[in-house]
């Protein structure tokens, strides 16, 4: 049949015979066949030409086709191999299968049926190479992850992640928001043995409570409304690679029990099956709160937490990283652009709340804002060049408290946007669902949440609108 594929096949058998008819009927059907009597020669033949389909003898004098194929194995030999077999010699078969064979056969056999089997072995080796240019291609398209940092805390990150890199334990990596966790997470990625292989990611913050669980373990069909066909989960889409989890301290606590399973077996079920599947899974978390305090209060749990800060690194807030804003700066602006030092002196000036993240986005700013190529003062966010030093002096006087200096910057940043949740939540680079949590946290009241809440006091009739504990609002 014309759709059907040529074969360059190697046919290595020291019945002369069988060989020549054999080696006959296959090039009547269209496929290309060199012979070989014996495994010298078939070394020869493989030397000088690439085969798609090698087609051996397992008993032959001298070198055996077992010994044959292991010589192709270590010459990395691009070619499937079927070996032929006597009845007496079955499980040496299987054993040359283990060292690498795609098929055997035993003799005798219609010659249809060693045909049909060539042209199985050929699709295998085609989806075989087509996976490593697949692959390949990919290697070289994903972007290197590049961090900036001379600091002394960003050179022991970076000791901490060449350290961690090729072990398979599971990494807990903390730091405030901005501070570029899910860039240490690729870099880690990017040096570890699965560096080939999936990297998944999921943000719990980002996703509703009831949509969590069928995230990460799947879900089957009519497991619930809208679920219309059987979906595999993060955990099975990153099977044999690496599952990074943001914001892990939001994973709603009925699920932290099917995540510690996972991370001690390797076992799941999908939403609605009773069926346990497997899985080989890096697990590689991320938190911007302190998830020993959230054990101590009950929220997380303290198997969990042990099981995920296998090995542990604490990201540095930009403010503590001395020149590195200089050298981000540099980095982020390219040759292309240049920053008056008036600027540049404000920028490492500032306190940087945000941290890394809240510089790109200062700098993106700057650049749609400037004239020419040049940053100037008048380029800059307002609240960055008037608040500079203002954020040493509005917050309150133990600056060691961190919920203080997360209260006061929510403050600030809510006040700028009028009260906006939606648009203050875009500027903190956190979802608003947290932000609500962030508020409620901390008892904070807006002009705009507030004026609602004495509008729901009454009037009944208002009584859901704009409440984040039902899950709606109006600052979309």
């Amino acid at each position: 049949m014309p759709d059907l594929p040529t074969v360059r096949l190697l046919f290595v058998e020291d019945e002369d015979d069988f060989r020549e008819t054999t080696a006959l009927w296959m090039t009547r059907k269209g496929h290309e066949v060199f012979e070989a009597s014996n495994a010298q020669e078939a070394l020869q033949l493989l030397a000088r030409h690439q085969f798609d389909v090698a087609v051996i003898d397992y008993n032959m004098p001298g070198i055996s086709g077992v010994e044959l194929l292991q010589r192709m194995k270590e010459d990395d030999v691009d070619t499937e191999v079927i070996i032929l077999t006597g009845q007496g010699t079955i499980e040496s078969a299987v054993q040359a299968m283990k060292l690498g064979a795609c098929d055997y056969l035993t003799k005798p056999f219609p010659l249809s049926d060693l045909e049909q089997r060539i042209r199985l072995a050929w699709q295998r080796g085609r989806l075989s190479r087509e996976n490593r240019q697949l692959k390949a291609v990919i290697r070289r398209q994903r972007p290197k992850v590049r961090m900036i940092g001379e600091s002394p805390a960003m050179k022991e990150v970076f000791r901490l992640i060449e350290r961690v890199a090729p072990t398979d334990k599971a990494v807990l990596i903390q730091g405030d928001s901005g501070t570029g966790k899910e860039l240490v997470a690729l870099a880690i990625q990017e040096n570890s043995l699965r560096a080939d292989r999936p990297f998944v990611t999921i943000n719990c913050a980002a996703l509703p409570e009831n949509l969590v669980e069928s995230e990460l373990f799947g879900h089957t069909k009519g497991a619930f409304t809208g679920a219309t066909a059987d979906s595999p989960g993060l955990f099975e889409v990153a099977d044999g690679g690496t599952l990074f989890i943001d914001e892990l301290g939001e994973l709603p606590a009925a699920l932290q029990p099917k995540l510690l399973r996972v991370l001690e077996d390797g076992s799941l079920r999908r939403v609605g099956s009773h069926k346990e599947r497997r899985v080989d899974v890096r697990i590689i978390a991320a938190t911007n709160c302190d998830l020993a305090q959230a054990v101590r209060e009950g929220r997380f749990r303290e198997d969990l937490y042990y099981r995920v800060n296998v090995m542990s690194l604490q990201l540095p807030p930009l403010k503590d990283r001395g020149r590195d804003i200089d050298l981000l700066i540099d980095h982020l602006l390219g040759d292309d652009w240049q920053i008056e030092e008036a600027a540049r002196r404000i920028l490492n000036e500032y306190s940087w709340p945000g941290n890394v993240r809240q510089l790109i986005n200062t700098l993106d700013r700057a650049t749609v804002l400037a004239d020419g190529n040049l940053i100037t003062t008048d380029d800059l966010p307002p609240d960055i060049v008037e608040g500079r030093f203002a954020r040493r002096t509005t917050v309150p006087q133990d600056t060691s408290r961190l919920d203080e200096i997360e209260k006061a910057h929510i403050m600030e940043v809510l006040e700028r946007e009028n009260g906006n949740k939606a648009r203050a939540a875009r500027a903190l680079g956190i979802h608003r669902r947290k932000l609500y949590r962030l508020l409620e946290r901390f008892d904070l009241h807006t002009p705009e949440s507030a004026g609602r809440r004495r509008t729901a006091d009454t009037d009944p009739s208002s009584s859901a609108v704009g409440d984040p504990e039902c899950g709606t609002t109006n600052d979309s």
